[in-house]
């Protein structure tokens, strides 16, 4: 496979471009209109080239850069660069860059076009899809967002080999909690071709990303607002936020956080007698040994439970009167939303 495209029929439907090479390509189709390229320090100079002599954002790389003060420094660049209402901003870097981005376009003379061209597996197999953007408050992770969807997705895989190994792996996490959320073969395969997949081979990794992108464009389509179904995208994500949370935005990269989060939401199924799938926990901890992801909070930097605890507090994905909702699987691609997890449970989980 040399490239695949996804259409996301949300709203405003667009199409997902996955392949290698593909920037010169998102290039070329924003050659004649107005745009500006943000992308971060990290990033710039690897690949910022490709989108030639467009004027350029360039933020700080990591999580510090989700903030009011930075939101602001690119909408005043925005107002700087003479941008209209028929302008475009291409988003070129990782989740953190495509959230603020998208953030930005959808504020800027209230919502002007942009391009998600992600550089971070992460990025290419979740957050650039879907339409939502956001920023972090100092109460929590991603607290002021909107959902506005990107004109068109390139997911260009040969930017890839450019990531440090902790960022891939990161991204890794994304990868198995979309196997859970709506392809339950994947996680077969990607155990069997964990090899192929860690050493960044392009043709091992277009049809993985291609796979994620599909569960989560039908997750998109069926509830592009989160109203239902699209809940089942937050799987392992509730623990995941407590995680960063406790340990300090930007310390335990989301990935990583998100595949302990898996476990731990596999293990409270089964605690609350949900999982109906039995060999369900051991496949799971076998692709996360073969694919080299962390499976337990003890993998982690040193996390307290009291943090963990109040990390859950401040989860804006789930609470009811302070209870965290859990989503959970009964088994791979077979979830249940908003069940709520009672002391005794999250105590006997996070110690």
């Amino acid at each position: 496979m040399t490239r695949a495209t996804v259409e996301v029929r949300t709203g405003y439907p667009y199409e997902v471009h996955i392949g290698s090479d593909l920037l010169p390509e998102a290039a070329a189709r924003i050659a004649k209109r107005t745009h500006v390229v943000l992308t971060d320090a990290h990033v710039a100079p690897l690949w910022a080239k490709a989108f030639g002599a467009a004027p350029r954002i360039v933020v700080a790389p990591g999580e510090a850069s989700k903030s009011l003060r930075v939101l602001e420094s690119v909408l005043d660049e925005l107002v700087a660069s003479r941008m209209k209402r028929d302008g475009l901003v291409v988003c070129l870097g990782g989740g953190v860059v495509g959230d603020l981005g998208g953030l930005a376009a959808s504020l800027y003379m209230r919502g002007i076009d942009f391009v998600q061209c992600p550089t971070t597996l992460l990025a290419q197999v979740d957050s650039s899809v879907g339409g939502k953007t956001a920023i972090n408050l100092a109460g929590g992770k991603n607290l002021a967002g909107t959902f506005h969807q990107p004109i068109a997705v390139y997911a260009d895989v040969a930017t890839l080999a450019t990531l440090a190994d902790e960022e891939f792996t990161s991204g890794l996490g994304e990868v198995v909690k979309s196997a859970l959320v709506g392809d339950p073969s994947l996680l077969d395969e990607l155990t069997e071709n964990a090899g192929a997949i860690r050493a960044r081979r392009v043709e091992a990794l277009i049809p993985v990303v291609e796979r994620c992108v599909r569960v989560k464009a039908a997750v998109v389509a069926a509830d592009e607002r989160e109203a239902g179904t699209r809940k089942t995208l937050n799987l392992g994500h509730t623990f995941a936020h407590a995680i960063e949370h406790a340990a300090g935005y930007g310390t335990v990269p989301h990935g990583l956080a998100v595949s302990v989060g898996l476990s731990l939401a596999v293990r409270a199924s089964a605690r609350l007698g949900l999982l109906s799938d039995p060999e369900l926990p051991e496949r799971l901890a076998r692709v996360q040994t073969r694919l080299g992801l962390p499976s337990e909070l003890e993998h982690l930097p040193a996390l307290t439970p009291a943090a963990l605890h109040a990390g859950l507090t401040h989860d804006k994905k789930g609470q009811d009167a302070g209870r965290p909702r859990l989503v959970l699987p009964r088994a791979a691609g077979d979830l249940v939303l908003d069940i709520p997890a009672d002391d005794a449970l999250l105590a006997e989980l996070l110690g």
